[in-house]
């Protein structure tokens, strides 16, 4: 029988994932179009041959990512902007539906912009957006938010790491934020039934970060870390095992595969109607998003010596429990310098009082110890 207390968490965190009533099920596209610019890919059939029948499709798919996880260093290669600049703005919420009433603080920000490496159709996901709060020293961490993040989630700890001695940028994620198409009322572009637009975001937030490293590095900040919630981990886990520069790796939330996230998720709950009103399978979609889960590269983050901080919740019900922990037996396997925190709350509650200062503790200070 579930205790007083889970089934009070259960109730709380079922609560949070439902509230929002603009989350739309969308068909499933493979996109192939999005493959056309892929390094390791460049508009070339495989096997001598594209597919010309929606059947075809999702074997076609499958094939590809096989293609780019043998060949992920140059599918996640770029070349390094030239229009780095430091911007100041007035500081905008960028509001996604549940937070719709919240408030921005009023003032301005200093905000990193430059071009993506990464082109898309949409001029406005491609001028990358970061805040910078600077402070001295050769330390910094990036900052990758959760999906749907607004525009000013976790900057709260960009004063707070400062005190520490850490610069922050707090980077906006392909189609978040102001980064967001004017169409869109959710950053639904990010994570879609839309196959390779989904694979295409995931690179493009990549090198966008990598990018951001290399800024880093000109401004004399030579050790840096990345922090990454939820979505923005599996992020940050793939910039890692591609750049040797991220030593420092604060996972918070973590899984597997973004197809059984998806699939098992009450979050994504929208996302897999789509995929299995249109004949998709996890097995199938699993495949089809194997290039950027992190499951597919732990040999290669395990290349490059790293101190890891690994952070998931017991009554998670969008990553759920059993995904994290496999991820843990799969750090521990490779040998990975791993520490890991479980969180008594949920995957939205660990954002609510008092579960959202556990997790900034335990942050915080693996960041100021290991970087």
């Amino acid at each position: 029988m579930p205790s007083l207390y889970e089934k009070w968490m259960y109730e709380w965190e079922t609560r949070l994932t439902t509230r929002d009533t603009n989350r739309i099920v969308r068909p499933l596209e493979w996109g192939l179009d999005w493959a056309q610019r892929w390094p390791a890919f460049n508009g070339q059939s495989l096997n001598g041959h594209a597919p010309t029948s929606p059947d075809q499709f999702e074997n076609y798919v499958h094939e590809l990512n096989d293609r780019v996880v043998a060949n992920s260093d140059q599918f996640f290669s770029y070349v390094t902007p030239t229009d780095f600049r430091l911007e100041t703005r007035k500081i905008e919420i960028f509001a996604t539906g549940s937070n719709a009433s919240d408030k921005a603080p009023k003032g301005d920000g200093i905000f990193l912009r430059f071009t993506s490496p990464v082109q898309t159709p949409y001029p406005e996901n491609d001028l990358v957006n970061a805040r910078w709060f600077e402070t001295e020293g050769d330390r910094a961490v990036i900052i990758l938010p959760h999906w749907n993040a607004n525009g000013i989630a976790y900057n709260a700890l960009g004063p707070l790491l400062n005190r520490f001695g850490m610069s922050v940028l707090r980077m906006s994620k392909p189609y978040h934020d102001i980064r967001r198409p004017t169409e869109t009322a959710r950053s639904d572009y990010a994570v879609s039934p839309n196959i390779c637009r989904t694979i295409d975001a995931a690179r493009q937030a990549i090198v966008d970060l990598r990018s951001c490293i290399d800024w880093l590095n000109q401004q004399g900040k030579t050790k840096v870390a990345v922090l990454g919630t939820s979505l923005g981990s599996c992020y940050a886990f793939l910039a890692a095992a591609h750049d040797p520069r991220l030593r420092v790796c604060a996972f918070n939330h973590a899984s597997t595969y973004v197809a059984d996230v998806t699939w098992t998720g009450q979050s994504t709950r929208h996302v897999r109607e789509g995929l299995e009103r249109d004949g998709l399978t996890l097995e199938g979609l699993r495949q089809a998003w194997l290039c950027i889960s992190p499951m597919a590269y732990f040999e290669k983050f395990a290349r490059y010596p790293k101190k890891v901080l690994m952070i998931h919740a017991k009554y998670d019900l969008t990553f759920i429990p059993e995904l994290s922990r496999q991820a843990i037996e799969a750090f521990r396997k490779h040998g990975i310098d791993l520490k890991d925190v479980v969180l008594p709350c949920g995957h939205y509650t660990t954002g609510e009082t008092p579960f959202k200062y556990m997790d900034a503790y335990h942050m915080v200070r693996f960041l100021a110890k290991n970087l």
